[in-house]
């Protein structure tokens, strides 16, 4: 019993410290937004008094948040990109994934192992021949038609609605679900569609938890495309609006912390409604394969 409860020991140990190690970060944070005193939060930076609350308290930097950037334009802004990439895509990338996991069809190898392929090339390598390739593509917009989408939202949303990761997790789940029900749909005349829909899709939650999850993260904190594409803050997002703030001197960081606060809560909401499904994705069918 002696060795058991001391790699038990260990065993937890190690896991309280890579909970602080991620933890801690976050309680400096949220507590550095709500000191009032600029000196005595870079006073307290040097040491544990930093993740503790106390002295003057208030809600002074998220009023300063609010007086001195659009953050209100930016979350609104920040929110509609990010619904509308994650709803599309979970719809677009499974629809494809479905496709390869049921279907036989010439090419169909080639392309599974492009999308294999096409998880490992950074965005950073395409981002700048994506850039040239919007400036050019036509829109019909209340202007009538014009060519070029920078500084618009579907320069911020369209690139990214297909997504290669997305396409490998739904394939690697739908291959491991059982074919019975879908055969039985098709013996009483539903159409694939129709299996898809009301069948696949009520079944794969756990996955779809996952990708919007993850696709959630990588369009919500996104600072390079915006960077790239938007210009003022009429289409701007948290990350670029932050940047711009975090820029102003002189720098208060307790507006910073709050800034930041604000703007991580919501993928704090996200990943606890979703993390059962999350979990259950990624121990059972996420990587498989």
């Amino acid at each position: 019993m002696t060795p058991r409860i001391g790699s038990r020991l260990v065993q937890y140990g190690l896991h309280a410290l890579l909970s602080a190690f991620f933890l801690l970060p976050l309680a400096f944070m949220f507590v550095s937004a709500f000191k009032a005193d600029e000196m005595q939060l870079l006073t307290d930076m040097g040491s544990l008094l930093a993740f503790v609350p106390y002295g003057e308290i208030s809600f002074g930097n998220f009023a300063k948040v609010f007086k001195n950037t659009p953050y209100l334009r930016a979350f609104v802004n920040s929110v509609g990109i990010t619904a509308l990439t994650v709803g599309l895509g979970v719809l677009v990338n499974s629809m494809l994934a479905y496709a390869l996991a049921r279907f036989r069809f010439f090419g169909r190898d080639l392309l599974l192992a492009l999308i294999v392929a096409l998880i490992i090339i950074p965005f950073e390598a395409i981002a700048v021949p994506l850039l040239l390739l919007v400036n050019e593509l036509p829109w019909l917009g209340a202007e009538g038609l014009t060519t070029g989408w920078l500084d618009s939202y579907q320069v911020q949303v369209i690139p990214f609605i297909a997504n290669a990761f997305s396409v490998y997790l739904f394939y690697q789940f739908f291959i491991e679900l059982p074919r019975d029900l879908e055969e039985a749909a098709l013996m009483d005349g539903a159409s694939r569609w129709r299996i898809y829909w009301s069948i696949v899709m009520p079944l794969s939650k756990p996955v779809i938890a996952t990708v919007a999850i993850l696709q959630f993260l990588a369009r919500w904190g996104d600072l390079l495309w915006p960077v790239m594409v938007v210009r003022g803050d009429t289409y701007g997002t948290l990350p670029l609006a932050m940047q711009t703030f975090f820029g102003q001197f002189p720098r208060e960081w307790g507006s910073v912390m709050a800034f930041a606060a604000m703007a991580t809560i919501p993928t704090l909401a996200l990943f606890l409604a979703f993390q059962r499904w999350f979990v259950s994705s990624a121990i059972s069918s996420a990587i498989k394969g």
